[in-house]
């Protein structure tokens, strides 16, 4: 595909669910109909779809030009201190990419779970030894044309900071940061509110791993509530009490001319926010 930003929901919008239309095959419509042209697929409960309907679900997403990623479910734990559950893991992460693969998607998005009791550095090499194996199972499985994307993590208990992000995309050149400013706002309580706030995590992401690989990076943005532990609730674009402003980053990403996949994690209003976000990068894009 063309090296063009592209917006759209992660899962189905209330609209969507409401106008009496049911299945992701029809969501693609409806979303290209709105010029939508990204999407992507939650496995967050487990990895359900069949060939069959996630081949056709690809088929209308490539007819009505909408870029699919999928979420892989939230239950992984990457440091997990059972030998089971890091195997599970990397299960869950292969059966994620390959129901991607059905679906012609090129990116699977992945959590990184908790520290599981032990100190920060240890967990995150127990994490990165997994996150390893995946991607060397994947490779066995003729997936390795699929980019994992690990997650930035909404709450301080669980792996997956900037930093730590970075570090584990380090693991192999395929892997894309799947940064989630709505989660780093409020993991850092409340830091995202100047266009040199995120100018400065683009930036530490282009020093970590150059212009080229985060040129059309994963992102995840949506309002959040916070606690002092870090993320408590998504909410929607226009319960502006909660940060971040979308504006701020869009003029970060005219700066450093990226064209990223963004994916907005509304509460229930997903698709119209991505409208609202892509109606704004487009302002700031024309005068600039």
């Amino acid at each position: 595909m063309a090296n063009t930003i592209k917006f759209g929901p992660a899962g189905q919008s209330e609209s969507f669910i409401n106008s009496g239309l049911k299945h992701t095959t029809e969501y693609m419509q409806w979303l290209g109909e709105r010029g939508i042209n990204a999407f992507e697929y939650q496995c967050n409960k487990g990895v359900k779809v069949g060939q069959p309907t996630a081949t056709e679900i690809g088929k209308l997403a490539k007819e009505f030009g909408v870029s699919l990623s999928v979420h892989a479910p939230y239950y992984i734990s990457l440091a997990s201190l059972e030998e089971q559950k890091r195997e599970n893991s990397i299960t869950y992460i292969t059966d994620t990419m390959r129901a991607a693969d059905w679906m012609g998607a090129t990116r699977v998005i992945v959590h990184s779970g908790g520290a599981a009791n032990q100190d920060r550095r240890t967990a995150m090499e127990v994490a990165k030894s997994v996150l390893a194996r995946a991607v060397t199972v994947a490779d066995d499985l003729g997936l390795g044309h699929i980019s994992i994307c690990p997650e930035l993590m909404g709450k301080e208990n669980q792996l997956g900071s900037l930093d730590e992000v970075i570090e584990m995309c380090l693991l192999d050149d395929r892997m894309l940061p799947c940064i989630d400013f709505g989660h780093l706002n409020a993991r850092e309580q409340g830091s995202m509110k100047t266009i040199q706030d995120f100018l400065k995590v683009l930036e530490r992401l282009e020093n970590g791993l150059g212009h080229d690989r985060i040129k059309n990076f994963h992102i995840h943005f949506s309002r959040i509530e916070y606690t002092g532990m870090g993320e408590k609730r998504h909410w929607n674009y226009e319960d502006s009490q909660f940060g971040p402003d979308f504006e701020p980053l869009a003029e970060a990403l005219v700066i450093k001319d990226l064209e990223p996949t963004i994916i907005c994690e509304s509460s229930g209003k997903q698709t119209e926010d991505s409208v609202t976000f892509r109606t704004i990068y487009e302002s700031i894009k024309k005068v600039n």
